[in-house]
């Protein structure tokens, strides 16, 4: 029998599955509605894809790059920091990776050890969880509620028996859109470099705000690590680039591993990333004002339909919707509710490990139409009826 390793039983993600689901419904009834995927519908910045075409055309190699990144994109990320987040950034401070998927996995393998603890939100990324799980470290899943915005305090910090390793933060955060106040932010930044804790401040969603600021973490420590990524704001899930900003501790072990992991991220993507991060932001700023749009809409219409209860999206475009009144299972109702009337959800067990099977997400960076349509189905689906 084939032998397969421990590490490899980690949970499935299961937004994954879903979208798997909903891309066979399609298939067969052509009536799916996707708010599963945490991924802008709009395409590529035009500049983006004009960087592309025209390096394609110009007959340029895509060949390796440097592991660390292209200095043009490095540069064009530290510039960008600068301009939107206020903070002093340098080329050499930015290591690129295959997507801050890609960038995660380095960096988890770079400043912790097996049996190393690392704090985060629950609800919170599954994928933080899982895949320190699978590199043999230890989650603790601070209990973060509506009375904390979902986020976690130093408060919480305080209350542990040790420092961690390591501890995750993500503003705006994903699955609930909440952003952490900026005086909580420097609060958690200052906790963590005086007790020797890793902060890795997730900060991919920067960008998609709706009245509230996302600061950045370095604006008070640069002791920590940034993850930022060219998907969401960007609308480039699928160019797979993201980046981290490293204290120089780090820069060498991150530039190692990712050699030795991908090599590089795509030379492609890293040319049409130059592209969107070196042009004029009008377009990207349009599809915020879509996505505000959406929210405001899920505001008004989320409580006739019956999800009153629901986590404020301050940022993102996802609403962390609770269904206890409706189901204690919400795999077996998200999977009905694709089968009753093709809208695509997302359970909430792929976030939160406790409360999860009574919470799903659902994402609105999709069309105001098609959100609109969404959820008028579910206003008619008996699934909502409880």
């Amino acid at each position: 029998m084939q032998r397969v390793s421990e590490r490899s039983e980690v949970e499935p993600f299961y937004v994954m599955e879903v979208l798997k689901a909903a891309t066979e419904r399609q298939r067969t009834h052509g009536d799916v509605l996707f708010l599963c995927a945490g991924q802008p519908s709009t395409p590529a910045p035009a500049a983006a894809r004009e960087a592309a075409v025209a390096a394609l055309q110009d007959g340029q190699v895509m060949g390796y790059t440097e592991s660390t990144g292209m200095l043009p994109l490095r540069q064009a990320i530290a510039a960008h920091h600068r301009e939107t987040a206020g903070i002093e950034v340098h080329s050499d401070d930015v290591v690129v990776f295959p997507g801050s998927s890609g960038a995660f996995t380095a960096l988890f393998l770079a400043a912790f050890d097996p049996g190393d603890t690392v704090a985060m939100t629950r609800p919170g990324y599954p994928a933080y969880r899982n895949s320190l799980s699978a590199l043999g470290c230890s989650v603790l899943e601070l209990d973060c509620g509506a009375e904390t915005r979902y986020q976690p305090t130093v408060a919480m910090l305080e209350t542990l028996a040790e420092p961690p390793a390591g501890l995750i933060v993500a503003s705006p955060a994903n699955p609930t859109g909440t952003v952490i106040d900026t005086r909580e932010l420097a609060k958690l930044a200052r906790w963590c470099e005086e007790h020797g804790t890793l902060l890795i401040s997730d900060e991919i969603y920067h960008g998609l705000t709706y009245g509230r600021e996302a600061a950045s973490a370095w604006a008070t420590s640069r002791s920590g690590v940034v993850v930022g990524s060219m998907s969401k704001y960007f609308s480039m899930t699928g160019w797979r680039i993201g980046w981290l900003l490293a204290p120089p501790a780090l820069q060498r072990p991150l530039e190692v591993l990712t050699g030795n992991l991908n090599i590089c991220a795509p030379a492609i993507g890293q040319v049409a990333a130059i592209g969107a991060l070196t042009s004029g932001h009008a377009e990207l700023d349009a599809h915020r004002e879509r996505y505000a749009a959406n929210r405001d809409l899920l505001i008004r219409r989320l409580p006739d339909v019956g999800l009153g209860d629901f986590a404020p999206p301050d940022g993102a475009f996802y609403a962390w919707c609770d269904v206890s009144h409706l189901t204690q299972d919400s795999v077996a109702w998200c999977t009905a509710l694709l089968e009753d009337c093709g809208v695509a959800l997302t359970p909430g067990v792929d976030f939160d490990t406790v409360e999860g099977h009574r919470k799903v997400r659902l994402s609105f960076a999709g069309a105001t139409e098609e959100v609109a349509e969404a959820l008028d189905r579910m206003a008619a689906s008996p699934l909502l009826k409880g």
